[in-house]
């Protein structure tokens, strides 16, 4: 079955290659942005550190730390030019007494970084800020751990356009980076196969169009994992090229099972079915981001057992996302 799914995921591969838009992906790797940090120096040395050290062999490139530029409270006016979010330092004391608000002018997200060794654990917003607002970020202390579970994805989602370029300085990011891209390559197929799968239950139009639709949708999702490969190995600081991304046709190649068992279900299970291809498709998707990320951290392709509890996560999460939107259409519906 594998060597089937990984022959026919080489043969989509030959077909979609020509497409893949790899001077995106480079654009994307090269995009300017910024980071404005102002409070507490200490604080902001301690950011910098954490995020300019890197991981194992990472090299940190010799722009990385231009893209952490410090500012001053109420000083000179600040160069706005490619600046993606404001981060403020400080104790909850410092919180109180200083301008912090004055930062919403600037018409960017504020991120008020609060060290406090009192808590157990980092606490935040639900959502990053958008522009012109401030939320607060409490942590425990200034390290990686405590960043990681809330602020650094937040600070990674108001960089829309600019998230490979973020992972590539740099490093400690790189996983953040690429788990949003590949949250975004799994709702965009989640998209692409809910709405063949609406087609193909459609009385009539399914009967004619379920077929090209189904093998449409695959080419589709197939291509939207495969730009998400050469995005994530982008962010790990390696050119994106389409030549490389035979050694990753295991992972894709999974995804073949799991579409076809979608489309099996979907024609059992009117509704159901709709919500089962949505939530494999997502699945699918998720595995191979997860599956291309964990072979750039450590050289080698995630064991089947692993790979099997990123899926089952994924679609349970896909599952209850569908049942979500359904239940929400439908209330629309009856009022």
């Amino acid at each position: 079955m594998m060597k089937s799914s990984v022959f026919g995921a080489a043969q989509t591969f030959n077909r979609l290659r020509s497409t893949l838009n790899t001077g995106a992906v480079h654009a994307g790797a090269r995009q300017p942005f910024k980071f404005l940090l102002c409070g507490d120096p200490a604080l902001i040395a301690a950011f910098r550190s954490v995020l300019l050290t890197g991981t194992g062999s990472d090299t940190i490139p010799l722009d990385a730390a231009a893209a952490l530029e410090t500012m001053t409270l109420g000083g000179s006016p600040v160069d706005l030019t490619d600046a993606r979010a404001v981060l403020f330092f400080g104790s909850p004391g410092d919180r109180a007494g200083a301008p912090v608000e004055r930062l919403a002018q600037l018409k960017l997200p504020v991120f008020a970084v609060l060290v406090d060794a009192a808590v157990a654990a980092t606490s935040g917003p639900a959502q990053a800020p958008t522009a012109g607002t401030v939320e607060d970020y409490i942590v425990p202390s200034m390290d990686f751990e405590s960043l990681r579970t809330r602020l650094l994805p937040h600070l990674i989602d108001v960089c829309k356009g600019v998230e490979i370029a973020v992972g590539r300085r740099l490093p400690m990011l790189r996983t953040t980076v690429a788990a949003k891209l590949t949250r975004d390559a799994a709702l965009n197929a989640l998209k692409v196969s809910g709405a063949s799968a609406l087609i193909d239950n459609v009385p009539v139009v399914g009967a004619f169009l379920g077929a090209f639709v189904s093998a449409g949708d695959m080419m589709a999702i197939t291509g939207i994992q495969m730009m998400l490969m050469l995005q994530i190995r982008a962010t790990f600081g390696k050119d994106p090229d389409v030549a490389q991304m035979w050694e990753l046709l295991p992972i894709v190649g999974g995804g073949f099972g799991w579409r076809a068992l979608a489309r099996e279900l979907s024609g059992f299970i009117p509704v159901g079915g709709i919500l089962i291809k949505s939530a494999i498709a997502y699945a699918g998707t998720v595995v191979v981001g997860e599956g291309a990320t964990f072979y750039e951290l450590h050289g080698r392709h995630m064991a089947k057992v692993d790979a099997a509890k990123v899926y089952d996560e994924a679609r349970a999460s896909a599952q209850s996302f569908a049942r979500d939107m359904l239940a929400r259409i439908r209330g629309n519906g009856s009022s």
